[in-house]
């Protein structure tokens, strides 16, 4: 057991165990809790940012952790996001100062301290034109200097998120160069931050969850839950020599938090969600002229609603956002429908010198957001609160909110469970502790067999030397930080940094990295989780084979 500091003492020490997830740790784990006959202190429902962010907040306050989900870690809406990690400022016009302000907050930490290798500042521009209503243009450069002030009142430097201001035409135009510019007046300017990937942030404080000591299974379905037990269902099926029914076994616990999302009211009857449907389209970043920021338009006839055209990986953009109400059974992958891709063209093009058509859109992505439902109003105005809630058999449940404030939800309902079981544990250590690939990460990495005979790369959270760093893709180490010349270092295949495909910045050592140290188990994890290259269904066809081979290494 690792020991812990006492309150105001020193730091924890640091967790024995790698944060690498294996089929192969899937499978010892799963056999452990079969044979279990004690209560662990906590089980988490749900793969989910929430339900990762939970898992890491208790298993480094000492708790003995399960996560179970019945997909892939960050399945749901967690990998459907804008992937901004932003500062609230939309809640800060509405007068919910609270979000805006805790969001500013959490902003801070992701970029500064927990996940500085997977946040970046963005440029928002917002061009206004001859023809903008008064108050439509001076609405957003109020809202953003409101937003700076947040930012600095959170403890965000200047150096590392600069200030809003106003822009003239031309450098809107530098910003992003398919503008349109006949009536352009100016442009407000604001910077918020942006994710590498959302995915790749819930994979990262799921890994780093697992280094201390959490059990992180995914393929793993809940049938039944209480506050102390839940009943679940090997989905991989039964492995050779075993009996029917050995797929199922429960796992008892002095405490359980599902934290579902958009299927909270499935685990814990009585509690009411309303979705609400936020779909983004994929096009090529040349049709915008490779913006080197984020295009933002008013939603005609809004005060404070926006669509936008944000940068992504492999040289695409994604268009968003809607926000529409999504009642009825709740799909696994939600999907666009015609009039959503409509709108956001719509009124993106408004901005536009060449107008996007329906040729342009390679790709579209929905997500359904899990808000509180409140019985009236529409989706657009119903509050991004979450809530945590008692059900009578004691059963935790924790839903609605924003990524940018998963690690305040955990803390949270980390310090419930606390609370209601007794049980010990050290304060919570989430604000300052990064994340696997961080500055400051260490780990104690069981290097594979595979690796004995490649260069030896260090493994201990320091820096990578910078000749080592300077043959690595520069993607690659945007993508996994601290940890990058690991990940080729661990390679199963063999021409490790060969891209997956042509056009495609992955390599394939990513791919490999992905089951061996990611928990991918099948080829859809590693295309559409692990990466997000099956974002366009012709890049996904594409790096396929290379998936394929990554399993088949691995096995």
């Amino acid at each position: 057991m690792t020991a812990h500091a006492a309150p105001g003492g020193s730091a924890r020490a640091e967790s024995p165990h790698t944060t690498a997830l294996s089929a192969a740790r899937r499978a010892r784990e799963l056999a452990e809790l079969r044979e279990r006959d004690t209560p662990v202190d906590l089980v988490v429902i749900g793969g989910g940012i929430t339900g990762a962010g939970i898992a890491l907040d208790a298993a480094s306050r000492g708790l003995e952790t399960v996560l179970v989900e019945a997909h892939d870690l960050a399945f749901g809406t967690s990998r459907w996001s804008s992937k901004l990690a932003h500062g609230g400022l939309r809640y800060l016009a509405t007068g919910n100062v609270g979000i805006a302000r805790r969001s500013a907050v959490e902003r801070g930490i992701l970029l500064e301290r927990t996940a500085p290798h997977l946040v970046r500042p963005l440029a928002q521009v917002v061009p206004v034109y001859r023809d903008t209503p008064p108050l439509g243009a001076v609405l957003p450069g109020l809202g953003f200097a409101a937003g700076t002030l947040l930012s600095r009142l959170a403890g965000t430097r200047a150096d590392r998120l600069p200030g809003a201001r106003v822009l003239r035409a031309g450098s809107v135009a530098r910003y992003v160069p398919g503008v349109r510019r006949h009536g352009l007046a100016f442009g407000h300017l604001n910077w918020d931050c942006q994710l590498v990937d959302d995915a790749r942030l819930v994979t990262a404080v799921a890994r780093t969850a697992a280094g201390h000591g959490a059990r992180v299974l995914t393929r793993v379905r809940v049938l039944e839950a209480t506050g102390t037990q839940v009943t679940v269902r090997d989905e991989l099926g039964r492995n050779p020599g075993e009996k029917e029914g050995d797929d199922e076994f429960t796992i008892s616990a002095r405490a359980v938090v599902s934290a579902t999302g958009v299927w909270a009211g499935e685990t814990t009857p009585g509690v009411r969600v309303r979705p609400s449907r936020g779909t983004h389209l994929v096009i090529r970043s040349a049709a915008l002229g490779d913006p080197a920021g984020a295009l933002t338009v008013p939603v005609p006839g809004e005060t404070n609603r926006f669509c936008f055209a944000i940068p992504a990986e492999f040289d695409r953009l994604h268009v968003g956002l809607t926000d529409v109400d999504a009642p009825g059974p709740i799909p696994d992958v939600p999907t666009p429908d015609r009039h959503e891709i409509d709108f956001l063209l719509d009124v993106i093009n408004r901005a536009l010198e060449t107008e996007l058509t329906r040729d342009d859109v390679i790709g579209t992505f929905a997500g359904l957001r899990p808000l509180v439902d409140s019985g009236d109003g529409d989706t657009a105005d119903l509050s991004r609160e979450h809530a945590l809630i008692t059900a009578d058999n004691g059963l935790i449940t924790i839903t609605g909110g924003k990524l940018t404030e998963y690690r305040l939800m955990a803390e949270q309902a980390v310090d419930l469970v606390v609370r209601k079981t007794g049980v010990a544990a050290a304060p919570c250590r989430t604000a300052d502790l990064p994340l696997v690939g961080a500055p400051g990460h260490h780990e104690r990495v069981r290097p594979s067999a595979s690796a004995s005979a490649l260069p030896a790369t260090p493994s201990d959270g320091r820096p990578t030397a910078p000749a080592a760093r300077g043959r690595l893709p520069a993607s690659l180490v945007a993508r996994f930080g601290q940890e990058s010349a690991t990940v080729v270092t661990e390679s199963l295949l063999d021409r490790p940094l060969e891209r997956v495909a042509d056009g495609l910045d992955v390599t394939r050592a990513e791919f490999s990295y992905a089951v061996t140290h990611e928990g991918a188990l099948t080829v859809d994890d590693i295309l559409d989780r692990r990466s997000r290259v099956g974002l366009v269904p012709a890049d996904r066809a594409a790096a396929e084979p290379v998936a394929r081979e990554a399993l088949d290494a691995a096995r």
